[in-house]
C-alpha cells in the first residue's frame, strides 16, 4: 500500500502537479479537478501536458477549474486557452470568492483525480503540500470542492463577445 507522500519544495510540488497531471490525463481519467487562485505556475503550456489533453479529449470527460481569477492564467498559457477553446465541451471553470480562503478551510491548490489521488498545496510560502492515494483524503476534497462549486460562478468563458 502506497502512503501520503509529504513535499517540501516548490521544484517538488511542480514537479508532482506535472507527474499527477500527466498521469492522470495518460490514464484517459474522466475527471479531473483542479483548484488554485490563479493558475499561474500549474504546466498548462508544458508541450507534453498540451499532448496529452489533446490526446485525453473524449466523451464523458470533464476537466473542472475552480479559481479566485483566471485573468493570469490567461496571460501566462495562451496556448492553453487556446485548447480550452476548441475543447469548451470538456471544461467547466468557475470563480469562487475570497471568503472561501478565509480561516484555512482551502488549500492553497488542489489536484484531485478520483481512483487516482489528491495533490493539496498546504502552503504556498513553504510550498509544503500532500500527496495523497488514500481514499478518503480524496472523498474529503471532493466534497469541499464540491461545496465550493456550489458557491461558485461560472467564469473563463471560451470566447468573449464583443459588442
Amino acid at each position: 500500500m502506497v502512503s501520503a507522500q509529504l513535499i517540501e519544495s516548490k521544484a517538488a510540488w511542480l514537479g508532482a502537479l506535472r507527474d499527477v497531471l500527466l498521469q492522470a490525463l495518460q490514464r484517459q481519467k474522466r475527471d479531473i479537478l483542479c483548484l488554485d487562485a490563479d493558475f499561474e505556475s500549474w504546466p498548462w503550456s508544458d508541450a507534453a501536458v498540451l499532448e496529452a489533453l489533446h490526446a485525453w479529449s473524449g466523451p464523458g470527460r470533464q476537466l473542472r477549474l475552480l479559481a479566485l481569477d483566471f485573468e493570469t492564467l490567461k496571460r501566462a498559457h495562451p496556448r492553453f486557452v487556446r485548447w480550452r477553446q476548441t475543447h469548451s465541451h470538456l471544461v467547466q471553470a468557475a470563480q469562487f470568492e475570497a471568503s472561501e480562503w478565509q480561516g484555512g478551510r482551502l488549500p492553497q491548490a488542489v489536484l484531485l483525480v478520483p481512483e487516482q489521488g489528491v495533490l493539496r498545496l498546504l502552503a504556498r510560502d513553504s510550498w509544503r503540500a500532500v500527496l495523497s492515494p488514500e481514499r478518503r483524503d480524496e472523498l474529503a476534497a471532493r466534497e469541499w470542492f464540491d461545496a465550493v462549486t456550489q458557491r461558485s460562478s461560472e467564469s473563463f468563458g471560451a470566447s468573449t463577445l464583443g459588442l
